[in-house]
């Protein structure tokens, strides 16, 4: 493995509260040092002046549909596209065909992801019911031992709250937590689109916030009566980032994310129609998406996960009503929210890396989101000040969905680099 040198570039490490200009040395895939003026004799030079060098970011949540929907994306794709917006790391959901809920699925991943991955880390999420269908519990301890990081039925609520209580025990017992799809399906009905102004212009039925908030209540309370760990995925109303809030201020163990998506757009999106905009839960408000941004600030919500969820055109380019939800999330991810974030002066750009790979990290329990010595050479750089305009046709990723396509945004990934090698690098 050849060791190299990133050199003059601002390293940014909120693990060790590392920012300002100095050079990366990589051996043997690991970072051999992290100082000024480094000398390495036999070494790859990359040149990152005007740069930043940050720990390479990880995906909590998203969907990479292998086994059995690789029509929509595939592993290898997937992983690229991750790469391509510089992700070491992802989390893979498990609503594939079939459910990633025995072993067997696991280890598939798994394997597929070496052989034939990107180079990027893949962290599979297990099942928490058999087939998602809430009704009995996945094989839990099987799966860990095959290589799953968490537990989920992501796409589905658990509507059974005991099943719930005893997914929390056993996850706990087996050293993983819960990744919670918090959702009233009798409370979404028929909806497809938020619930409020724009859904009335539009004549289209809404889904009102409490299917969400109901859930995130009922999720946090069962964690609160059993003293156990949940996760929240995808928060995207007001009403559910106060109850984060006030869960954490009363001791409850619940950690949660938000996505890009919900910092940068809102339900006013859908005007025009745009099937690109469903996506579940649905785009909000204005006042849900700065209180979406206000937790990230805040930390009240705990990281920043794409929900990456390809899907084929023949999908999207459908009546607003039937089109699958979802956005492909992987190659916007950084200039969404560092547009939206930093620049829009809310949050320095040390935060937003921290959001995106330290804390990740450290709630996967997971190695990376650190540029530490002897840590391996998980490494995104970046060009926070580039202005890019999204082309959606240009994606790796076999999804093109996206309501972003054609927007500007401020902020490029330069480069990825997992383990001491270069994954993607942009054309010179």
């Amino acid at each position: 493995m050849e060791k190299m040198l990133i050199r003059g570039g601002r390293v940014i490490d909120p693990a060790n509260a590392i920012d300002r200009v100095m050079d990366v040395l990589i051996e043997e895939g690991k970072i051999a040092a992290v100082a000024e003026n480094i000398s390495a004799e036999d070494a790859r030079v990359i040149e990152a002046a005007g740069r930043v060098v940050a720990p390479g970011f990880i995906d909590l949540h998203c969907h990479l549909r292998d086994p059995g929907l690789e029509y929509k994306e595939d592993i290898v794709s997937g992983t690229r596209a991750a790469a391509r917006g510089g992700f070491t790391g992802v989390c893979c959901m498990p609503n594939t065909k079939p459910v990633n809920d025995c072993a067997a699925v696991t280890r598939y991943i798994l394997e597929k992801a070496q052989t034939k991955g990107s180079g990027v880390h893949v962290y599979p999420v297990g099942a928490i019911s058999k087939g998602l269908e809430g009704k009995e519990m996945a094989e839990i301890g099987r799966m860990k031992e095959a290589g799953i990081v968490a537990i989920s039925d992501d796409g589905r609520p658990v509507t059974n709250s005991n099943l719930l209580r005893l997914a929390m025990q056993y996850a706990d017992h087996f050293g993983v937590f819960i990744m919670s799809h918090s959702e009233d399906k009798n409370l979404v009905g028929d909806g497809v689109m938020n619930e409020g102004f724009m859904s009335t212009k539009l004549g289209l039925p809404g889904i009102t916030r409490a299917a969400e908030e109901v859930m995130i209540a009922r999720d946090i309370l069962v964690a609160e009566a059993e003293g156990k760990r949940i996760h929240l995925c995808h928060v995207s109303t007001r009403g559910g980032v106060q109850l984060v809030r006030e869960a954490k201020a009363r001791g409850v163990r619940v950690t949660a994310e938000t996505t890009p998506h919900y910092i940068g757009a809102t339900d006013a999106w859908v005007e025009g129609y745009d099937s690109n905009c469903r996506v579940n839960p649905p785009l909000r408000e204005e006042a849900d998406r700065l209180a979406c941004i206000e937790g990230l600030c805040d930390g009240t919500l705990d990281a920043i996960a794409t929900d990456h969820a390809p899907h084929h055109e023949d999908e999207k380019r459908v009546e607003f009503h039937l089109a699958a939800s979802g956005i492909s999330g992987f190659e916007t991810a950084f200039c969404i929210s560092n547009t939206e974030l930093v620049c829009s002066g809310k949050m320095s750009l040390s935060r937003l890396i921290e959001l995106m790979s330290l804390q990740p990290a450290r709630l996967l329990g997971v190695a990376g989101g650190e540029l530490s010595v002897g840590a391996p050479a998980d490494i995104v750089i970046l060009d926070p000040e580039r202005k890019v305009t999204v082309d959606a046709s240009k994606f790796v990723s076999r999804g093109k969905n996206t309501p972003f396509d054609g927007k500007t945004y401020t902020g490029a990934v330069c480069a990825t680099i997992v383990g001491g090698r270069v994954i993607d690098e942009e054309e010179a």
